[in-house]
């Protein structure tokens, strides 16, 4: 499908940058998201993709930080029945190095129900969340790539009359690439082009 070409996207005005399809579009400027966040939406098939820079958390353990992040996110969005169903252990980021000093980056996929906007609980939806943590320490910066799939529509949620109530349907019919994939290629795409984006001198 031609929509799901993918191609490499500029984050941050170009100092960053990730490989993901085009169907997802950049929609940082329409929602007003902070300046520390980048959201693409594919709206066909009500998924998106967020690229957040924050303050590296000290406190949080390398070991299970992308899961930190995904109970902080579902408290967050006052989520409820939220749960992991994975996460994996911490792997060094041969390609993205400051200083020679690898990023560590941690991987958690989640579900939960949650509603959008100021939307209430009775349109919640349920979906599927996965998130990565990219740790660049050098830089004090704890990078964070979520991406949300939904799973079940409320007919109550605006994505109802985008997406339809309902079960969702599965990527692989409308011949888009399942957001698991896209959300691996992402991740393992990522690169920082201007570390001076983090104010750090190389």
């Amino acid at each position: 499908m031609p929509d799901d070409y993918c191609a490499e996207r500029p984050l941050f005005g170009g100092a960053i940058a990730s490989t993901f399809p085009m169907r997802f579009q950049d929609v940082s400027n329409i929602r007003q998201v902070p300046d520390h966040q980048e959201v693409f939406v594919d709206p066909a098939r009500d998924e998106s993709l967020i690229f957040e820079l924050l303050d590296l958390k000290l406190d949080v353990a390398d070991n299970g930080s992308a899961t930190w992040f995904l109970q902080d996110l579902a408290s967050e969005q006052d989520a409820e029945g939220a749960m992991v169903i994975e996460q994996s252990g911490v792997v060094e980021a041969g390609g993205l190095c400051f200083r020679n000093i690898p990023a560590v980056v941690t991987t958690a996929v989640g579900q939960m129900a949650i509603s959008k906007g100021r939307q209430g609980r009775e349109a919640q939806n349920i979906v599927r969340v996965y998130v990565a943590n990219l740790r660049l320490k050098e830089v004090g910066t704890d990078v964070l790539v979520t991406a949300y799939e939904p799973i079940l529509i409320s007919p109550l949620s605006e994505s109802a009359s985008t997406v339809g109530a309902g079960l969702a349907a599965p990527a692989a019919q409308s011949g888009s690439i399942p957001l698991a994939e896209v959300f691996k290629l992402a991740v393992s795409s990522f690169k920082v082009n201007d570390w001076s984006l983090f104010g750090a001198a190389a």
